[in-house]
């Protein structure tokens, strides 16, 4: 009861009188910015629409972490409101999207920066992976990863292949690709509030998370560069399937390995000079090289982007920190409090709720989800521990969060026969998805840690270095 009201209490003084103020205010914004071509390169109209977007990223995000949510969803929910307001009749943020032969496009100025903030987001994932704690993470992690990225894309690309029977297999296949990752970070919040951080279920879920991602990222540049194939000309066969796999795994070893060679020596140039600012500078020049080659040889720029961040390591800019300087990951944090935000929001503001409407769109949502549960439930079975918890190691690999929300966009802006890969129905479902699976899986992870401790407590574990991270 006191949940409830607090929830009530939270949706009437912060959510509510936010979207007022927020549509009041720019309305009249928008009056005194004129509207010269919402296409075009207007720097008025753009800065109108950053204004907007970081409103309702801050505010989104502090309405939905009272209501005990990740930020992310409050960003990407008032990301849908902003989107979706020319339903009543009000085109003040037509500015940041607006539809144009029934496809919701968006300013393309605010498009650009919300795909540099998708590059600077899966940098910064990188950076926090440890590329040897990877490697160490024991079987069983590798066990729940494989599993957490085979079942669930099978069980994807099966369901749209039963909703979507008229579309292209490469859509089933995309499809499928999209419920493959895990977002890390909302599991780790909820296993470190509980102070279980230290757990065997916890350190399995985080290992394995790390390697998921890697694993997602490999299937998401085969199906990306099998799409584009398509697209020229290619057909779809065993060959050309293995060799798009073999380039996507050849970039990621081959930068790996070649960049922890070079960027020491880069490092090193870089220390030497007494420009300010260099150690950022060198640090994003990097990560925008790697996703430079990554996107000319077919592969999508955030693959190229996560393998820069996984090989920084901290004794590279040692140098530059024994001088006084911050390290690379705060430099790059308020880079990307200000372009991830605007991925998120227009992300929300791209979904149609007009599509909400049609009971086949949420019927494929509802299934969808429940695909993409009981995939990830699967991978509990790649626990080779006895006493761990497989329902909690299952549960923490539910939550797609960002990393979801990022594949389905790669989707939306691949074409395949003049059309895009991901239409306007299934992107609709596939956030709907996101959302549910993001939001269910904190309280239930809390439920089974539950259940789990009072387990535990009549038959304790003891934690060996192989599932240590």
């Amino acid at each position: 009861m006191i949940g409830d009201r607090k929830r009530r209490g939270v949706i009437y003084r912060i959510v509510l009188p936010s979207i007022v103020v927020l549509v009041f205010a720019c309305s009249r914004l928008f009056a005194s910015a004129g509207h010269d071509g919402v296409g075009g390169v207007n720097i008025v109209n753009v800065l109108l629409a950053l204004i907007v977007i970081l409103a309702a990223a801050k505010l989104g995000g502090e309405a939905f972490v009272r209501l005990g949510q990740p930020a992310v969803l409050g960003e990407l929910v008032f990301g849908i409101v902003v989107g979706n307001l020319a339903l009543l009749g009000f085109h003040g943020f037509d500015v940041i999207v607006h539809v144009e032969n029934s496809r919701k496009v968006v300013n393309p100025s605010i498009e650009v920066l919300s795909k540099i903030g998708v590059i600077v987001l899966l940098f910064q994932v990188g950076l926090e992976s440890d590329l040897k704690k990877m490697v160490k993470v024991g079987p069983s992690s590798l066990a729940v990863a494989t599993l957490g990225v085979i079942a669930p894309f099978f069980l994807g690309w099966g369901t749209a292949a039963l909703f979507l029977p008229d579309a292209s297999v490469y859509v089933h296949i995309f499809v499928g690709a999209t419920l493959c990752a895990t977002s890390v970070g909302i599991t780790a919040r909820v296993f470190l509030d509980l102070g279980r951080i230290q757990t065997p279920e916890a350190r399995i879920v985080l290992g394995a998370a790390v390697i998921d991602d890697v694993q997602g990222l490999v299937i998401l540049g085969a199906v990306t560069g099998l799409i584009k194939a398509a697209e020229t000309g290619g057909t779809l066969s065993t060959w050309t399937v293995m060799l798009i796999v073999l380039k996507a795994v050849a970039f990621l070893v081959g930068a790996i390995v070649f960049g922890q060679r070079i960027t020491p020596r880069v490092f090193h140039v870089a220390s030497r000079l007494r420009t300010s600012g260099l150690l950022l500078t060198t640090s994003l020049g990097i990560c925008f090289v790697f996703a430079y080659l990554a996107g000319k040889i077919g592969l999508d720029p955030i693959v190229g982007a996560f393998a820069a961040g996984i090989i920084l390591e901290e004794v590279h800019w040692r140098t530059f920190t024994e001088r006084g300087e911050h390290s690379v990951e705060e430099l790059v944090e308020p880079i990307a409090a200000f372009l991830v935000p605007i991925f998120f929001v227009t992300m929300g503001a791209k979904v149609d709720l007009t599509t909400f409407g049609n009971l086949s769109v949420l019927g494929f949502a509802g299934v969808l989800t429940a695909a993409a549960i009981a995939g990830k439930q699967i991978c509990g079975l790649g626990v080779l521990r006895k006493g761990v918890d497989r329902l909690t190691v299952g549960i923490g690999m539910i939550p797609r969060g960002e990393v979801g929300l990022i594949f389905v966009d790669i989707g939306s802006s691949l074409m395949l026969g003049g059309a895009p890969v991901i239409g306007m129905n299934v992107f609709s479902a596939v956030v709907i998805m996101v959302v549910v699976t993001t939001m269910i899986a904190p309280p239930a992870l809390k439920i089974s840690i539950a259940r789990g401790a009072r387990l535990a407590a009549a038959r304790p574990v003891e934690v060996d270095e192989d599932e240590a991270e």
